[in-house]
């Protein structure tokens, strides 16, 4: 393996694959990058066994300056490749298998001989594209992500609650996310006659986030086992999380008593000053609600207390007092992305729905907290 190519396009790719990369891998050539060099292209891939991340350089970009001497490929540690090529100052850099697995990696008057691990070792990933695929916008897959993967679960004991629920049937997308004290729901129409449940594991899906360009286009490939994001010469594939997704339709209430419209920017503000007053180290806050005022506050005995009255812009239904997680209306409203805020609630101890005003197609649910005061 020889090669010289542009240092720039070659370090952004390498860090693009290297977000697939555990530091705790239990297989040693899975904390490598693997490089293999063709005649006109290089393909770099980094993978946890989970979530496998695989980029394309080729010649159709004329600033990779690409020029092969000799095919090959290895197999060398991320965090030292990454840190060689960042330091080389230099605009292109060489590499050169000169002996076995160890690798020279050089450019200008800087040279680095580090030992590698032969490609043979590295585990054989089957990047084979499923049948069923569809295309999405670049933005509107970032939203699906950024409105539903903040309320999985961080918590194993119940596994596919760590992952956001896809659901395709009849042309539309559902996806779903809880941790069963909160839901985040995005509905989106799809073009083709796609039928799949699948749960993709959340950490997957926000390194999905990272990789894509809002301007483009994403080819999604899903199977019964595995997920494929193709951003353009980018190839991002994941694993499925087991089991079945709870459902969770019933959940949603239905009819609603009360009903508040308040600023976006207004009841995040009023939620934020009420939030530092913790009780072992959560924040809950307490809505309390007429058709006069709208009042937040917190209290604490050790901390102290705090009260806010809310300026809404509509208040229907007979008084109620609520008490939630601040951190998760918080989160909930701060996804929405809209200006105003619709929060319906059933009744003081029944989960309460929070809306876009302007956009049916997502909804947050978040559970009341009972409190003894």
């Amino acid at each position: 393996m020889n090669f010289k190519v542009s240092k720039r396009i070659f370090y952004n790719a390498l860090q693009v694959v290297s977000r697939a990369i555990s530091a705790n891998s239990p297989l040693p050539s899975l904390s490598g990058i693997k490089i293999e060099v063709n005649d006109d292209h290089i393909i770099l891939t980094g993978s946890d066994s989970d979530i496998s991340i695989q980029k394309i350089l080729n010649n159709d970009d004329e600033d990779l300056n690409l020029i092969v001497k000799e095919t090959g490929s290895i197999v060398i540690e991320a965090k030292y490749i990454l840190e060689i090529v960042r330091k080389i100052d230099a605009d292109e850099i060489n590499f050169e298998i000169v002996d076995g697995s160890l690798t020279k990696i050089s450019g200008l008057s800087a040279e680095y001989k580090i030992n590698g691990m032969r490609s043979s070792d590295y585990p054989a990933i089957d990047f084979s594209k499923p049948s069923q695929q569809f295309d999405m916008d670049a933005d509107v897959l970032m939203k699906v992500i950024n409105q539903t993967s903040f309320a999985t679960s961080d918590k194993e004991t119940r596994p596919v609650l760590t992952g956001v629920n896809f659901r395709c049937k009849g042309g539309k997308l559902e996806c779903v996310a809880t941790d069963s004290y909160r839901l985040a729901r995005k509905e989106i129409e799809l073009e083709g006659d796609n039928n799949f449940n699948i749960t993709i594991p959340a950490k997957s899906l926000n390194e999905i986030v990272k990789t894509i360009d809002k301007d483009g286009k994403v080819n999604v490939c899903v199977s019964d086992k595995k997920a494929q994001f193709w951003i353009s010469n980018t190839l991002i594939q994941t694993r499925l999380i087991d089991g079945s997704y709870p459902e969770t339709e019933r959940l949603v209430p239905t009819e609603f008593l009360h009903e508040m419209i308040v600023d976006s920017r207004d009841i995040l503000n009023a939620i934020d000053r009420a939030s530092f007053i913790k009780n072992e180290g959560i924040s809950i806050v307490k809505l309390s609600a007429d058709s006069k005022e709208v009042v937040i506050s917190s209290k604490s005995q050790e901390v102290g207390s705090s009260t806010e009255r809310l300026n809404v812009i509509s208040y229907t239904g007979d008084p109620i007092e609520i008490s939630f997680s601040g951190r998760y209306v918080f989160e909930a409203i701060r996804t929405l992305s809209t200006t105003t805020v619709k929060i319906q609630f059933s009744g003081e101890m029944k989960p309460f729905v929070i809306k876009n005003n302007e956009d049916d197609s997502i909804l947050q649910l978040v559970l009341p907290v009972r409190t003894y005061s």
